[in-house]
């Protein structure tokens, strides 16, 4: 299997490669760097159509140093095809309308031999949008560079299940190369979502909304794996890339080197800002991960 397609260019997306890096292009320009040194580890950014998530993606792509990143894990949920592991692509490389990426086939392998990974069919890899709604973004920061891909479908992981693959992960952390991509949207919500929760006390329902994502949102910051897990059991948020955040945060919990992590929240977006409850909305976020020797990091 030798490629994959960008089977939502064109939908999702605009096909068209100059149109596409000058939206990329116009987005990125816009946003201020809250970092300055470089030592990103990862980010979590949105997965919806451009249109919607590009301009919130952007505030996490801003910070990626292309000089220090060699190889990029992406890890994003499976909306359509149901597993309860993780599996890797088939392919050699990923197509997009900015250029394609080269596949890490040697670490595909590496993993593949742990035995907790299987392999994605084509179908099923070029079905889903939430890794692919990150290529172009990845493409486009990292063009001229030397770099590879490890795409990872996340499926609906149990809370150990999270925390095996988080410790399977961790130490890939330890290498400053290695950059981490952690695709989610947060809230859905709506009658099409079957999700209402709605806490008057928080003023419209959008501003419930935005209070309910942000307790979610603190939890990651806190590099919290437990505390986020039982806000999910508590709350039912639809944050769709909650396994593939767990298993991030589980990751980092894990990590045996001298650095602190942090991660922090660079930007919050809605759709729509709900005022009725016939209307409908989703969120977006993204948060930016850096790891930091333990006199600079923030106590």
């Amino acid at each position: 299997m030798s490629s994959r397609k960008a089977s939502h260019a064109g939908s999702w997306y605009t096909d068209n490669g100059s149109r596409l890096k000058a939206q990329m292009e116009g987005w990125l320009g816009e946003v201020k760097l809250t970092l300055q040194d470089g030592s990103l580890r990862g980010l979590i950014g949105p997965h919806a159509g451009f249109s919607y998530s590009g301009p919130t993606a952007a505030h996490a792509y801003k910070h990626i140093n292309p000089e220090k990143v060699k190889r990029i894990f992406l890890l994003g949920p499976s909306h359509h095809f149901y597993t309860d592991g993780c599996e890797l692509t088939a392919c050699k490389r990923y197509e997009t309308p900015v250029g394609d990426i080269k596949i890490d086939e040697a670490m595909v392998a590496e993993l593949m031999k742990t035995g907790k990974f299987k392999k994605m069919s084509l179908g099923v890899d070029e079905d889903e949008h939430s890794m692919e709604m990150h290529l172009p973004y990845i493409a486009h920061v990292m063009k001229g560079k030397a770099f590879t891909l490890v795409p990872i479908l996340v499926g609906s992981l149990s809370t150990k299940s999270e925390k095996m693959y988080g410790e399977l992960l961790a130490p890939y952390l330890q290498d400053p190369a290695n950059f981490f991509v952690i695709s989610s949207d947060f809230c859905h919500w709506g009658s099409r979502f079957r999700y209402n929760w709605y806490d008057k006390a928080e003023g419209a329902i959008w501003q419930s909304i935005e209070a309910l994502d942000r307790k979610g949102m603190k939890l990651i910051e806190n590099l919290d794996p437990k505390g986020f897990a039982s806000y999910l059991k508590e709350y039912r948020n639809t944050i769709c890339g909650r396994h593939p955040i767990g298993v991030f945060l589980n990751a980092i919990a894990a990590f045996k080197g001298k650095e602190k992590a942090e991660m922090k929240f660079v930007k919050y977006a809605q759709s729509n800002q709900v005022t009725n409850k016939s209307d409908s909305s989703v969120s977006y976020a993204s948060a930016v991960c850096q790891f930091c020797a333990p006199d600079e990091s923030k106590e």
